[in-house]
């Protein structure tokens, strides 16, 4: 759209249209759709789209990257091909003010979605949409929305993990120099995650190096204080600073990307997945899938594997 902002175009240009041979499955097949040539946000440079909008009706995940004047509507055009993709099964994906334009084609009617915080008001106008104002990212039956900027990120790979398991998303965050395991749910107003340390104590990539080769023990927060050389307060203050979550939060989600890693690659058993993860028992596992993946372990196993045949043309 016309006055788009480079960044969330770039967020998933970078994401999903790099050549990236490592990716397990075929590869992401990307096109920029647009009415011809745009000027972006105050106009620094123009974009030529490489198709024109009708070219998203064969797109088996449609990315809206911001609506560029939320106080006015999007074209008609536009808001009857994302109706028309979305009524034959497409993944439906807004970036930061891009939510607006889903809201105004009727998408997001009865749905959780988020938005950038200065968009949120905007988004409420809409009374059908159930908005989620502090959130990174949400998903509701099919449609995705982000908040702004870094956010787009956050779910371009969260989007990864579901094609294409996380290994997958380890390779890709390693590529952007960006943290892999910013969850949906975390607030859009905490410090980011960084690997500098915010004293004099040790790294938090050393932390959290010591805690992940120690996944399958009980891992305490004291035990974690005396690595960063620190009291427990402390370190839960620091730590939760550097990090955007709770020592103990960020133990139960790498426990579970763990626990999701072996579900895709191996044939072990729940059971012994919860106890190598460090979850303890397969109800805790169980538990812990169904919250952070809306399914069941054996549920994601098989599904993951089927999206995996598909995609390798199995």
């Amino acid at each position: 759209m016309e006055g788009t902002n480079p960044f969330e175009m770039g967020a998933a240009t970078e994401v999903f249209g790099l050549d990236r041979p490592e990716l397990p499955g075929r590869p992401y097949h990307l096109e920029v759709c647009g009415p011809g040539p745009v000027s972006m946000r105050q106009g620094f440079f123009q974009l030529t789209p490489t198709a024109p909008l009708a070219r998203l009706l064969h797109m088996d995940t449609v990315i809206v990257p911001g609506h560029p004047s939320p106080g006015n509507a999007a074209s008609p055009e536009l808001l009857d091909v994302l109706r028309s993709c979305h009524r034959r099964g497409a993944r439906i994906v807004s970036f930061c003010s891009g939510a607006i334009v889903l809201a105004e084609a009727g998408l997001l009617d009865g749905r959780r979605a988020t938005t950038h915080w200065r968009y949120v008001d905007e988004l409420r106008a809409f009374p059908e949409v159930r908005v989620e104002p502090n959130v990174l990212f949400v998903e509701d039956d099919g449609v995705f929305t982000a908040a702004g900027s870094a956010a787009a990120l956050d779910l371009s790979l969260h989007l990864i993990r579901l094609d294409k398991g996380e290994d997958a998303v380890n390779i890709v965050a390693r590529r952007l120099l960006f943290a892999a395991h910013r969850t949906g749910d975390q607030r859009q107003f905490v410090d980011p995650p960084t690997t500098r340390a915010v004293t004099s104590t040790p790294s938090l990539d050393q932390v959290q190096t010591y805690a992940l080769a120690r996944l399958e023990t009980p891992l305490t927060v004291k035990e974690l204080a005396e690595v960063a050389q620190t009291s427990v307060t402390t370190f839960h203050r620091w730590f939760k600073k550097a990090s955007g979550q709770t020592p103990q939060q960020w133990l139960i989600l790498q426990r579970t990307n763990r626990a999701r890693a072996l579900l895709e690659t191996t044939d072990d058993s729940v059971e012994l997945i919860a106890e190598t993860c460090g979850l303890g028992t397969a109800a805790n596992l169980r538990s812990h899938i169904r919250r952070h993946l809306g399914t069941t372990p054996s549920a994601y196993r098989s599904a993951f594997r089927a999206n995996i045949a598909i995609a390798s043309g199995a």
